[in-house]
């Protein structure tokens, strides 16, 4: 199906089991670069058939994840639609008939197996070298409906013995889609198991939720990991057994995201072992208390996210590395979706954050760092925080930054750059820092350009060189060699914070060298 013949409706169907992997949310990324670039619907659809699983608040959290991101739904739970509900434990009752119709049709069977019994087909196909597959070679020697009688299987019904009902994957069919990054695929029937659609609670499984709720919400496209591609013949097959397989959805299955070194798919255990996030947003775990650090906490924006997101496993086939929602939305295609794995690398993504954080204004990036500034006990005017934050924000490679950067501009040095003080400062040189001070505390105004002149001025004059005395200039305000000019601290410190912090500093650095 082409998006010319039907218009574009795709969906992100996340299960509410925990946080959301730093993967889903690149799926809903390219879900809705997609939908926008086609003028689409996006849809938000919660898959939470698995009730087992259900954690309390990741729903919530998705929905908190989208919004940050700037990838808002235009139908949702939330916000409703013509085509809803959009959790599937609230369209239960829907998907009965779909399974009674493939039961009618001969396309599914009961099956009343228990547990038990399950297991012993599964040791005994060890035990024989086989794989352990419920389906055309074994579901002759279970109790299922296929291979008991009919009156044994009424009774069973009477008698409310529990079922699932399962799938009838008939023998010698090939199955054969496009996928739009994988190209022609293609299965054998005898490959794929007889899934169960129906448990026994009367919850469908994941499979005939999927393609019921794909088919009635009129889905274009289905673009979604590559972890789902094993399912996707089942699917195929399930759309055919129904009688949809004209109207089935178009598939795209994207790269994982890899480990940043080794094999295998990004985890939170290379997260936890590498220090980096692997979840968009902090994660309190409802269970265990534990935390799990997201990205937003990091101190990163959400553009940069987006834009180092939309580079796991997509290019532009341009130089272009920096790209806005909207530049993103004119340039997405899936064509140019890889096939081969994404490999995460924190240190591209601090790049680009870096890069968002040097285009922010200075009043936008002041409203981003002033809880840090707050939450350090201080009140700073409007005005003051963005200058500080126009001199910083080329030194600061996320949010958390800022104050480690710059608390010297709200607080006392805590401590001195000892290397520094150790190779520059002289006791005998004591007299030509405290001339120094005099020269800073006459100039007036007290400006960043009158500063440096005075300061640069004394220097030439007395012929005492840069090296001699900048860095103890530095030191003294600011405890660091690190940081924006010198000259336009000690203006935003003001004379009277400078004038304190050279006498606390050279008190302390003669201390040093007498000690």
């Amino acid at each position: 199906m082409s998006q010319n013949n039907k218009s574009v409706r795709v969906r992100f169907a996340p299960s509410p089991t925990g946080p959301l992997h730093i993967g889903g949310v690149r799926t809903a990324l390219y879900n809705y670069l997609f939908a926008k670039k086609h003028g689409g619907t996006f849809i938000l659809r919660i898959e939470d058939t698995d009730q087992t699983r259900f954690t309390e608040g990741a729903e919530s959290y998705i929905e908190e994840t989208l919004e940050w991101c700037g990838m808002l739904p235009q139908e949702s739970t939330k916000l409703g639609g013509d085509f809803g509900p959009y959790k599937q434990s609230e369209r239960k009752a829907m998907y009965k008939q779909y399974a009674d119709q493939l039961l009618e049709a001969g396309k599914a069977y009961y099956a009343f197996d228990t547990s038990e019994e399950l297991v012993e087909m599964r040791e005994a196909a060890k035990a024989a070298g086989s794989v352990a597959k419920y389906g055309i070679a074994s579901r002759g020697q279970m109790k299922n409906s296929l291979a008991l009688s009919a009156e044994d299987v009424q009774e069973r019904l009477d008698s409310g013995a529990p079922y699932v009902i399962r799938l009838k994957v008939n023998s010698g069919e090939t199955v054969v889609f496009e996928d739009m990054v994988r190209g022609l695929v293609r299965f054998q029937s005898d490959e794929i198991d007889d899934k169960i659609l129906l448990k026994s609670d009367g919850m469908p499984t994941y499979h005939l939720a999927n393609i019921v709720d794909d088919h009635l919400m009129q889905i274009s496209h289905v673009i979604r990991g590559e972890e789902w591609l094993p399912s996707t013949p089942l699917h195929v097959l399930l759309y055919r057994y129904l009688g949809w397989e004209d109207t089935m959805p178009t598939f795209a299955h994207l790269p994982l995201i890899l480990k940043p070194v080794g094999s295998g798919k990004l985890s939170k255990r290379d997260g936890d072992k590498h220090g980096f996030p692997v979840f968009p947003l902090d994660w309190k775990n409802p269970t265990t208390g534990e935390t799990a650090m997201g990205f937003r906490e990091r101190g990163f924006l959400p553009e940069a996210v987006v834009n180092f997101l939309a580079f796991l496993g997509w290019n532009p086939g341009t130089e272009q590395e920096l790209f806005s929602m909207e530049d993103l939305i004119e340039s997405f295609s899936l064509e140019r979706v890889n096939k081969a794995g994404a490999r995460f690398n924190f240190d591209k993504a601090k790049w680009f954050n870096q890069q968002y954080i040097i285009q922010s204004s200075d009043a936008d990036l002041a409203k981003m760092v002033r809880p840090q500034v707050a939450a350090n006990g201080h009140e700073v005017e409007d005005s003051a925080l963005e200058t500080i934050c126009g001199l910083l924000n080329e030194r600061m490679t996320t949010l958390s930054d800022f104050w480690e950067q710059g608390y010297y501009f709200f607080e006392d040095v805590k401590e001195y750059d000892r290397k520094t003080v150790k190779k520059k400062w002289k006791l005998d040189k004591r007299p030509i820092f405290d001339t120094l001070v005099e020269t800073v505390a006459n100039v007036e105004p007290f400006t960043g350009e009158n500063i440096e002149t005075q300061v640069k001025a004394y220097i030439n004059d007395n012929q005492l060189g840069f090296g001699n005395i900048l860095p103890i200039f530095r030191v003294s305000l600011t405890g660091t060699m690190k940081g924006p000019s010198i000259f336009d601290v000690a203006s935003l410190l003001g004379k009277e914070t400078v004038l304190k912090r050279f006498e606390t500093a050279f008190a302390a650095f003669d201390a040093s060298k007498q000690g």
